[in-house]
């Protein structure tokens, strides 16, 4: 703790959002290999996410948790309905179109986002940023196209919900500064659980999944789910929405990986290009941001621009 504490403002984010990106990483993987119908699997993500974001809340904030989410007021309720139609969106594109289809609408995220905080925030972005943006999509293109095609409309019309939701939600929480949306999450999974659970309740007879996707979904929905989204969610209040967006491309990039490596899927030299090229950029961007740091702190450049100061701890 004292080790993150002794970050700067902008390392902290970065490393919370990047780090929370990496734990999301098998979430696509792991809907698929959980093999579970759409309603079933939406229910357990809903309701067991909701689990896990509480206890996380609870441990984090104490008896103090009541008072938080008053602090988050209606806009932590938009946040909430926000992050259940990410979730919806992101589940049942990867169930109705093909997973390249969905990989490239996401990766619009970042795009939205700025175009939304320019508009509503009037924030503006570095050329760098807008630079780095460009070169994640058409290395995300590069990895998508093998298994990109007409698709499912119906699923990518559910995969650009995931990416428009999510850049409205991370929009939304800059308009909040130094309140922490994340403990606002457990709302979300009741949503999705409730509403999942009655189509699921009434698609038939219900019963439990076998022993070896329940452990899927156990690990996935309360485990990995609430905390790499706590993180991600916490993103808006050190970073603009865009670069927190940006940052989300490390899903894309790492979760293919697994895909390849787990269910031994070959990558084609086009996508492993891609893959290297969304890596690299936010290597090179993240390095050359902290050379300006330092530059800054010793006097001898621009400062970065600074996002709004922190009110709350990790």
């Amino acid at each position: 703790m004292a080790a993150f504490a002794s970050l700067s403002h902008r390392q902290q984010g970065l490393l919370l959002t990047a780090g929370g990106a990496l734990i999301m990483a098998p979430d696509a993987l792991l809907i698929k290999v959980a093999n579970l119908p759409d309603a079933e699997i939406l229910m357990w993500r809903g309701f067991l996410s909701a689990l896990g974001f509480f206890l996380i809340a609870l441990m984090r904030h104490g008896n103090g948790l009541w008072a938080v989410y008053r602090r988050c007021g209606w806009t932590g309720i938009a946040v909430a309905l926000l992050f259940s139609l990410t979730t919806c969106g992101f589940v049942l594109g990867n169930q109705y179109t093909k997973a390249g289809n969905v990989l490239m609408i996401l990766a619009g995220a970042p795009l939205i986002a700025a175009a939304l905080s320019w508009v509503i925030l009037k924030e503006r972005l570095p050329r760098r940023t807008w630079i780095a943006i460009w070169l994640c999509l058409a290395g995300i293109a590069m990895i998508a196209l093998d298994d990109a095609g007409a698709g499912s409309w119906v699923g990518n019309a559910f995969a650009l919900m995931a990416a428009t939701t999510l850049a409205i939600n991370f929009t939304l929480c800059r308009t909040r500064p130094g309140i922490d949306m994340s403990p606002m999450l457990v709302f979300n999974g009741i949503i999705v659980g409730s509403v999942a659970g009655l189509f699921w309740l009434a698609g038939g007879e219900p019963s439990l999944p076998e022993t070896n996707q329940l452990a899927v979904v156990v690990l996935l929905c309360l485990i990995i789910v609430p905390c790499g989204v706590t993180l991600l969610q916490r993103g808006p209040l050190y970073l603009p929405a865009a670069e927190v967006g940006l940052l989300l491309l490390l899903e894309v990039v790492v979760g293919t990986l697994l895909a390849w490596w787990i269910i031994s899927e070959q990558p084609a030299p086009m996508a492993l290009v891609g893959g290297a090229l969304v890596l690299g950029t936010l290597t090179a961007k993240g390095l050359y941001e902290r050379r300006l740091e330092l530059r800054a702190r010793a006097g001898a450049g621009p400062a970065l621009q600074q996002p709004v100061e922190r009110t709350d701890t990790v």
